[in-house]
C-alpha cells in the first residue's frame, strides 16, 4: 500500500511517529507526500521538497538472523539505482556512492536517510525527479533534465515494487551479494575520495571497494587501508 500525504514535516517522522505510539506499521507499505515541511537529510541538512519530486519512507522489521540492519542503506541505494535506470540516457550512468547516495557524474540525483525505531528502521529516500536544488556546495540534478519527468506515482509504485524484491534477496542471500551488487553499480575501484564531516580536514585516498560489513575502503598514499564506518564522503574528481 502507498499512502500519500498532501503536507507533512517529515515522512520519516511520520512513520515514526506512529511507530512510538505502538500502531501497526506494515513492511512493503509506502508514507510519500507531496510536500515536506521540515524534511532532513544526513547532518540534519534540509530535504529539498521541490514539487513532482519524490520523497518517501518505509519501514523494515528486524527480524532474527537478518544481515546487520546498517546494510539495509545499501540495499536502497540498490532499488534506487534500478529504479532509476530507464530514466538515464546512454553515455551516462547513475553510480552510488557510499554509504547513501545516487550519482550522475559530480551531482546528487537522490539521497536515503535511515533512523531507527526500536527494531524497526525507517527508511527514507528523496530522488529529485521533477527538480533539485542549487546549492552553495554541491551539485545536483534531477531527472528532468535527462528527458521526460517521470511520474511520482508511477515512480513511487516501481520503487516500492523493486525495494521489496531487494529486502526478499538481502534476507535470503545475505549481505555478500548485496556489496558485490552494490559494488558493481558504484564508482569504479581506484577512484579519488575524500572523507571527513564539514570543517574537518578531509582524509583522501582512492575507493577499494567494502568489507564483508559493508563498511568502506579507503586506499591511503602509504598504501594502507582504512576501513570507514561512517562519515561525509566526497568524489575528489569526476568519475
Amino acid at each position: 500500500m502507498i499512502e500519500t500525504l498532501a503536507t507533512t514535516p517529515s515522512t520519516n517522522a511520520e512513520l515514526a511517529a506512529r511507530l512510538s505510539r505502538g500502531e501497526a506499521v506494515r513492511e512493503g507499505d509506502w508514507l510519500i507526500a507531496n510536500r515536506q515541511t521540515a524534511g532532513k537529510g544526513r547532518q540534519g541538512r534540509e530535504w529539498f521538497d521541490g514539487a513532482g519530486n519524490f520523497m518517501g519512507s518505509t519501514v523494515v522489521h528486524a527480524a532474527f538472523g537478518d544481515p546487520p540492519l546498517a546494510s539495509l542503506s545499501l540495499l536502497g541505494g540498490l532499488a534506487l539505482h534500478e529504479s532509476v535506470l530507464s530514466h538515464i540516457p546512454p553515455p551516462l550512468r547513475a553510480l552510488l556512492k557510499w554509504p547513501n547516495d545516487l550519482m550522475i557524474g559530480p551531482a546528487k540525483l537522490a539521497g536515503i536517510l535511515m533512523e531507527r525505531v526500536g527494531d524497526a528502521v525507517i527508511i527514507g529516500i528523496g530522488v529529485n525527479l521533477a527538480s533539485a536544488p542549487q546549492l552553495a556546495d554541491r551539485e545536483t540534478v534531477a531527472l528532468s533534465a535527462l528527458g521526460p519527468s517521470p511520474d511520482r506515482d508511477h515512480f513511487a509504485q516501481e520503487l516500492a515494487r523493486i525495494f521489496a524484491n531487494e529486502l526478499v534477496r538481502w534476507r535470503s542471500f545475505g549481505l555478500s551479494l548485496v556489496i558485490t551488487r552494490w559494488q558493481a553499480a558504484a564508482h569504479p575501484l581506484g577512484a579519488s575520495l575524500l572523507i571527513g564531516e564539514p570543517g574537518e580536514t578531509p582524509l583522501s585516498g582512492t575507493f577499494s571497494g567494502l568489507n564483508d560489513d559493508g563498511a568502506l575502503l579507503l586506499r591511503l598514499t602509504d598504501g594502507t587501508t582504512r576501513v570507514i564506518h561512517s562519515g561525509e564522503v566526497r568524489l575528489a574528481g569526476d568519475i
